[in-house]
């Protein structure tokens, strides 16, 4: 069962970026995040009282879940969906953030003591290659300066994220950890909006679906297989399956959306997909 996980969370993964553009178009990015988390982080509660595990914890555990839940609940997702927001295409959205394994090789070394092989890095060039060739030939050049500078805020905030996730120094429940790290995010939400944003949320229909599908799909479902897959394996190895994200994402549009699919995106799907076997096996 848990060698379907990464393939799950592709799938989930890649489904909230065809869902944040009806989120953005019917709020602002802050107070979208931060209802988001407010019931996320009740989800969690409750389901932490549900399985009798206690969610007293020391200060250290709360400032590192806490923190975590900023990091990539806060700077990533609002980086993320603030530059979608102001026009940043979603798919280059995608394409930027997808740099993480780059960014989490290069560190993993120094920071985690994690040896990433010459096998490891030629998967993840190879799969960059194809997530360019799927995304990369079709960017227009109308692109705002801010939401590409808040997406590569995105991408070292989830490269951050997820090595800092792995350095923690507690062996708190999942739901517990998730309970903390969807209150930091909540948090910095809730700042956000007091300080840079006007809050405004219409409760359509769209919103309301693409809201839950991103509450119990991503956050409950795609986000707990993320922080499993960290906590069970390296970080190099566990982040190279993003390189799936903007390509599976371009054929969901495609199936979904009816946006074209074409062949070079074809392609860079099987190179991409190629990088990541490469990239994660034994």
């Amino acid at each position: 069962m848990i060698r379907i996980y990464p393939f799950i969370f592709i799938l989930l993964w890649s489904s909230a970026f065809i869902t944040t553009k009806p989120i953005v178009d019917n709020s602002d990015p802050f107070s979208a995040l931060a209802f988001r988390f407010f019931f996320v982080a009740l989800g969690f509660y409750a389901f932490s009282i549900y399985s009798n595990q206690t969610i007293i914890v020391n200060q250290k555990n709360l400032i590192e879940s806490v923190l975590s839940g900023v990091l990539f609940h806060g700077f990533y997702l609002g980086g993320v969906f603030y530059s979608i927001s102001i026009g940043m295409p979603t798919g280059i959205a995608a394409l930027i953030v997808t740099l993480q394994p780059v960014l989490t090789n290069a560190l993993s070394g120094p920071i985690l003591g994690e040896k990433v092989t010459k096998k490891q890095w030629a998967g993840v060039l190879l799969g960059f290659t194809g997530a360019v060739l799927v995304l990369g030939l079709d960017v227009g050049s109308n692109i705002p300066i801010l939401g590409l500078l808040a997406t590569i805020v995105a991408l070292i905030s989830i490269t951050a994220s997820t090595i800092w996730q792995k350095k923690l120094s507690n062996n708190l429940p999942l739901s517990v950890s998730n309970f903390y790290q969807a209150i930091g995010g909540c948090l910095f939400h809730i700042c956000a909006i007091l300080l840079i944003s006007k809050p405004y949320i219409n409760f359509t229909d769209t919103f309301l679906i693409a809201m839950s599908h991103q509450i119990f799909l991503v956050s409950f479902g795609a986000f707990t297989i993320l922080m499993f897959l960290i906590k069970n394996n390296s970080a190099s190895k566990t982040v190279s399956i993003f390189f799936l994200i903007p390509a599976t994402s371009a054929f969901m549009a495609w199936l979904f959306l009816n946006e074209n699919l074409t062949t070079l995106d074809i392609a860079g799907f099987l190179l991409t997909t190629i990088g990541v076997y490469i990239a994660t096996r034994d």
